[in-house]
């Protein structure tokens, strides 16, 4: 059957796009994995990925299937169209384009979208030949690093702005043949110190409803600060639009409304989150969430929000950094860092708990930073009405994969390569099972399919996309 995302439907055995649908619920109505049989989850085929290993592993994406076929990219930009019952290549396409990012495609009709680090592309999604591209980076805008949206005719993307100058930019392009429909500086007026300073821009997909596309931006840089400019100081003020939940207009870019959540940010975070459109009883509403490890509801009539909760560990995570380094709970790694899904009136949450060290001259660094031993994760319920947390599972690695719904179950996955199935309801452990190397990607199910990918190095282990099956 083909898939109707432009239109805002789907197959019921389809998930063809990052976040499954255009309200980016994470969540599919009609599934053959249930309560019931996901303990018999079992390997039904894997894919393995063999490119070079890049910064973020070598796939980082949510798998999409549409009319029996999946389509995956990995961080070299390489798009490959799988059989979903057997996994068999039916196509590829090569880029060879290092992405950092979470990337992916997206299907709408006959063809695939995506992007690479600089180019939007489409591609047939029966042969994968290249049916049009458009180069989206600038001397501003650094790279793109998001899985498309696709809507009424329309691909939405975005470009991440790092310094010197760096301006993150929304688009939309025309479906049919990629030209510019609009474009949205994510940038309110001039950096106070443009050699030093970036951000904004959105790296997780858009939502889209009622004539409106809502993104999650980017924080401003550098995080903390340097010794000359510390607190952030080569951004002045607000820092307008980062760290905001932004309304745009789906036809003209016009901005409609927005909400920022962290006010001059020096702490890294972003609020980048695929926004969720959902309901309260019969009041449209927008949730969201970041790196902060705040989860928001927004009126999406009044723009009001309706509640605010906090998840994760939280320390030293308000006001300015003092001169001293302190322990800064949420990290730079952490908070709700991957998407969330939304189901039977609630959201379910997965949270990096890996405080770091900093001050208002900087942080330490990243790569001297032991994730799998310092960090841990949480996937939390929040019922969606009031922000109440309904159950909370502590697990012992970070998630970095997001959180997704099928029958009953929400499934996510942790760092060390363990993918888990729990009980919407209260939150027991229904299966879990161990992938061969580290994960910090996204499930994706498919009528009985539970799609994964583990794409980040671990001794012995091979890298590679598993389906399980019941």
């Amino acid at each position: 059957m083909a898939v109707l995302a432009g239109c805002g439907g789907r197959s019921s055995s389809d998930w063809p796009l990052p976040n499954a649908d255009l309200a980016s619920t994470r969540a599919v109505a009609h599934s053959g994995i249930d309560r019931d049989n996901v303990a018999r989850l079992h390997v039904a085929w894997r894919f393995r990925f063999r490119i070079p290993v890049v910064e973020s592993g070598v796939f980082t994406a949510t798998p999409v299937v549409a009319g029996g076929v999946v389509y995956v990219q990995d961080m070299r930009s390489n798009v490959f169209a799988l059989d979903l019952g057997t996994g068999a290549v039916r196509w590829q396409h090569r880029f060879g384009a290092t992405n950092p990012g979470p990337n992916g495609v997206a299907v709408a009709g006959d063809r695939v979208y995506g992007a690479t680090d600089s180019v939007a592309f489409a591609l047939s999604a029966r042969t994968g030949r290249l049916l049009w591209q458009r180069v989206l980076v600038s001397a501003t805008q650094r790279f793109v690093d998001l899985a498309p949206q696709v809507a009424d005719g329309a691909v939405y993307l975005s470009t991440i702005g790092e310094p010197p100058n760096g301006r993150g930019t929304l688009y939309a392009l025309a479906a049919a043949d990629g030209r510019l429909l609009w474009s949205l500086d994510t940038i309110k007026g001039e950096w106070r110190v443009p050699l030093l300073a970036g951000g904004g821009g959105a790296w997780y997909t858009p939502s889209v409803g009622g004539g409106v596309t809502y993104w999650g931006i980017a924080n401003p840089l550098p995080w903390g600060g340097t010794k000359r400019y510390p607190n952030g100081a080569v951004f002045a003020g607000r820092a307008l639009y980062t760290d905001s939940l932004l309304a745009v207009d789906a036809k003209t870019g016009r901005l409609r409304w927005y909400d920022q959540v962290t006010t001059h940010d020096v702490r890294d975070y972003d609020f980048q989150l695929p926004p969720i459109l959902g309901s309260i009883g019969s009041t449209p509403v927008v949730f969201g969430a970041g790196k902060g490890g705040v989860v928001i509801a927004w009126n999406r009539t009044t723009h009001a929000r309706i509640w605010q909760a906090s998840v994760g560990l939280h320390r030293h995570d308000t006001g300015p950094l003092p001169a001293r380094r302190v322990t800064i709970c949420p990290g730079l790694y952490g908070g709700v860092l991957t998407p969330m899904a939304y189901a039977e009136g609630r959201l379910f949450v997965p949270v990096v708990d890996l405080c770091m060290r900093g001050s208002a001259t900087g942080y330490e660094a990243l790569e001297n930073v032991d994730v799998a031993a310092r960090g841990r994760g949480e996937l939390v319920a929040l019922d969606a009405a009031t922000g109440r947390r309904v159950w909370v599972r502590r697990l012992p690695q970070p998630v970095f994969s997001c959180a997704t719904v099928a029958g009953g179950v929400v499934f996510t996955a942790t760092f060390d390569g363990t993918v888990y199935g729990f009980d919407t309801r209260g939150g027991a452990r229904l299966w879990s099972a161990r992938l061969p190397a580290r994960v910090n990607a996204c499930p994706a199910v498919s009528g009985d399919t539970l799609l994964v990918g583990a794409g980040v190095p671990k001794r012995g282990g091979t890298l590679e996309l598993e389906a399980f099956r019941p």
